[in-house]
C-alpha cells in the first residue's frame, strides 16, 4: 500500500520502534528495499535524496515507479524526498505524488527554519502528504567535517519548532554524520539529549546518518525515542560490494543478471537494519 509517513511513524512512536528509510535512486534499488520489507513484514520508507532526484531520476519519473511497486507490495510503503532544500523541488515532489517530504532548512536560523518548514507543511498537508523537519545540523564525513557539539539539536528549540511548524516528524542531531566513517570509527550518540528532546516534543523523531553507527547506538536510539532511521551509504556500499563480488566470480556476467543478483544481495542489508529498528512484523493496515 502506498501511504505517507504520518500514521506509519505515529504507530512507531506509540509502540517504541523505528521504520527504516533507505536511500534509493532507481527501480532496482526501490525494488530491493521493498522486497526486504516484505520478507520482514515491515513498513518501509523509500528515500530519494534531492541531489539524486535532480541528477538521475526526477520526481515525474520515479513517483509512478514507486507507487506501482507499493500498490503491488504486501507492506506499507512511503516515498519521501530526503533533504529537500529548495521550495520549488519540495512543492514539485508533492505535486508529482510523493507521499512525504523532508524539509531541510537547517542552514537558516530558527525563525526562518520555522517559516520555510511551516510553509511546506501547510502545503503538503493540503495534498495528503506528510512532512519531516530538521533542527540541528549534521556534518559530512567525506570532507572530514564531522558533527560537533555546536551542531547538536537544542531540546528547547526542538519543542518550539514542532509546536510552530505542525510537522509530522522531527530529524535531530545527536552525534551522527552523513557519509562513510573512517575504518574503525563509531560515532558517540548523545542519548541524554535524545531523551530530553523526546520528553519535550513527544514527536516521532528521525535519525539521519544511520550508516556505520553501530548496533548499540541504533538499539539505544530506538529505545529512547527514534522512530525513523535513514540509511544511505551502507545500502549503496552493499550494492557496490555485491556487484564487485559477482564480477570477480564471473567477469563475463551479463548486465541483466548482474543487476538482479545485486538486488537480492543488497536486500539482505536492508533486512539487517529492519531487525535493528524493531519494525519486523510491525506492518499494519493504515488508512491515510
Amino acid at each position: 500500500m502506498y501511504v505517507s509517513m504520518k500514521n506509519m511513524l505515529s504507530d512507531a512512536n506509540a509502540n517504541n520502534y523505528a521504520v527504516m528509510a533507505v536511500n534509493c535512486f532507481n527501480i532496482e534499488t526501490v525494488r530491493a528495499v521493498i522486497k526486504a520489507a516484505e520478507e520482514e513484514n515491515a513498513p518501509i520508507i523509500v528515500n530519494i535524496f534531492q541531489d539524486h532526484l535532480l541528477s538521475h531520476c526526477d520526481s515525474e519519473l520515479i513517483t509512478p515507479v514507486v507507487k506501482i511497486l507499493a500498490q503491488r507490495a504486501r507492506v506499507n510503503v512511503a516515498l519521501n524526498l530526503d533533504h529537500g532544500q529548495e521550495k520549488e523541488y519540495l512543492i514539485k515532489a508533492i505535486d508529482d505524488g510523493f507521499s512525504s517530504v523532508m524539509v531541510d532548512a537547517s542552514r537558516f536560523d530558527l525563525e526562518n527554519n520555522i517559516k520555510m518548514t511551516k510553509e511546506i507543511a501547510d502545503y503538503a498537508h493540503k495534498h495528503g502528504a506528510s512532512v519531516e523537519g530538521e533542527i540541528g545540523c549534521l556534518g559530512a564525513s567525506e570532507d572530514g567535517k564531522f558533527t560537533c557539539d555546536a551542531m547538536y539539536t537544542d531540546p528547547i528549540q526542538a519543542k518550539i519548532f514542532v509546536e510552530q511548524t505542525g510537522i509530522d516528524a522531527l530529524a535531530v542531531s545527536i552525534g551522527t554524520s552523513h557519509g562513510n566513517y573512517p575504518d574503525g570509527m563509531v560515532p558517540k550518540f548523545d542519548i541524554e539529549r535524545l531523551k530530553e528532546i523526546k520528553r519535550l516534543t513527544a514527536a516521532p523523531l528521525v535519525l539521519h546518518g544511520g550508516s556505520g553507527s553501530g548496533e548499540e547506538n541504533i538499539l539505544n536510539s530506538v529505545k529512547y525515542g527514534i522512530n525513523k532511521i535513514n540509511v544511505g551509504c551502507d545500502f549503496m556500499n552493499a550494492n557496490r560490494d555485491a556487484a564487485a563480488k559477482l564480477f570477480k566470480e564471473n567477469p563475463d556476467i551479463n548486465y541483466f543478471d548482474l543487476i538482479h543478483q545485486t538486488e537480492k544481495e543488497s536486500a539482505e542489508l536492508v533486512r539487517y537494519y529492519i531487525g535493528l529498528s524493531g519494525s519486523a512484523g510491525k506492518n499494519k493496515n493504515l488508512q491515510e
